[in-house]
């Protein structure tokens, strides 16, 4: 964040910080600026220069004169860059372009198999940026940051996925540098739970500073925000409750190799199994959820189980992050109020009472669309702070981009 109380014996602003006083949208005069910065207005003029050529800012309209010319003003231009959100999962795949301010601009969305590998899942989304681009009639080099969230662990500093389970031959694929060879920007990547826990909280809570993002579908996982910030941990597995053991799971076996995992009786496809051995038809959570709409006392029973076990492990995550809000969201959600009932009933009931007193346990505002709005926020974060500024206008200049 700036420190707006500068003063003329702090040193002179650099072009990528002055960007961050700019960047709120408000319009300013260069007179304005030297004075919240310090720097002198030759020195404004020089950093103002290099933001306007690679189009972060531009001139609005006048401000009123005191007397004399009107002084001009400068402001954010939000449409003059973009950047790209992709929400890539086992079988679906969602792309938009936004502008600076997260405003969507053009969408697409298929079905795709990303067991098929990086490459082919890769090409289609550059082949789905370049028609959104073509829709709303842009180029690449207008690009300067890509955010993609998908559907395992991710090592955030590299953007490399780490044995992920249901992506094979996703295991250390460099991903920012592939997409690098087609579009020249940025490339951030992560957990699509991280995702989506970051779009939940910038676009459903705003005001929460401290989340739980629980997602239950194919898989169960978390993402954490803290201080109003996404934590990732030491590797990037912070909120990995899909494995932790469970009192009911037992023996039962998890595809992560280890048995009495969370995922392996609460999952979708995990109440599904447990319905089939009831004699139910029930392969996928879409079968589930259909068995519940229909008032199947089975379904409804093992959906509501499924939030109790659930809700065993969110009791000692209250215990260990104090949250606020606890967001559930994934496919299984679509049950109705019957997850959410179980996670309650264990939640309240083994939870300090302090802990709880004004915890909020809520079904997602964001819908299926957290996890997009959370991979254009990661992009734009990057493409506004000092470092992303920093890249776009070396490049601007002709030196070497970073990586």
């Amino acid at each position: 964040m700036v420190d707006l109380a500068r003063t003329a014996a702090t040193p002179p602003v650099g072009t990528s910080e002055l960007f961050q006083i700019l960047r709120d949208g408000v319009p300013r005069t260069r007179s304005e600026l030297a004075a919240l910065t310090g720097a002198a207005r030759s020195t404004i003029g020089v950093r103002l220069d290099a933001l306007v050529d690679v189009g972060l800012v531009g001139a609005v309209e006048t401000a009123a004169s005191t007397g004399g010319r009107p002084p001009a003003q400068v402001a954010l231009r939000p449409t003059s860059r973009l950047v790209i959100a992709a929400d890539l999962g086992a079988s679906h795949g969602r792309v938009a372009v936004t502008d600076l301010v997260a405003q969507p601009l053009a969408t697409r969305e298929a079905r795709i198999d990303i067991a098929a590998g990086p490459v082919p899942t890769l090409t289609w989304l550059v082949q789905a940026i370049d028609e959104l681009l073509d829709e709303i009639g842009r180029a690449r080099d207008d690009v300067i940051a890509i955010g993609i969230g998908v559907p395992g662990p991710v090592e955030f500093s590299t953007g490399r996925p780490a044995n992920p389970p249901i992506m094979p031959g996703w295991d250390g694929f460099d991903v920012p540098s592939w997409l690098r060879q087609h579009i020249r920007a940025h490339v951030l990547l992560d957990n699509d739970v991280n995702i989506a826990a970051l779009g939940e909280r910038e676009h459903g809570w705003p005001g929460v500073d401290h989340l739980l993002f629980v997602k239950v579908a194919t898989g169960i996982g978390s993402g954490i925000v803290s201080e109003g910030r996404l934590q990732r941990g030491a590797q990037g597995t912070a909120g990995d409750i899909g494995h932790v053991r469970v009192s009911r799971a037992g023996d039962v076996p998890c595809h992560c190799g280890n048995t009495g995992c969370l995922e392996a009786v609460a999952s979708g496809p995990a109440i599904a199994r447990a319905l089939r051995d009831k004699g139910h038809d029930a392969n996928s959570s879409a079968d589930v959820i259909a068995l519940v709409n229909r008032s199947d006392l089975d379904a409804i029973y093992a959906v509501r189980q499924a939030g109790r076990d659930i809700g065993e492990v969110l009791a000692t995550c209250i215990s260990l992050i104090n949250p606020q809000v606890i967001v559930l969201g994934g496919s299984v959600t679509q049950a109705g109020e019957h997850l959410l009932a179980g996670v309650r009933e264990v939640v309240y009931s083994r939870s300090m009472p302090l802990a709880t007193e004004h915890l909020v346990i809520a079904p997602s505002r964001a819908g299926g669309m957290a996890a997009l709005q959370g991979a254009a926020s990661l992009a734009i974060g990057y493409a506004l702070s000092p470092a992303g500024v920093d890249e776009l206008v070396a490049y601007a200049e002709g030196r070497q981009l970073v990586s």
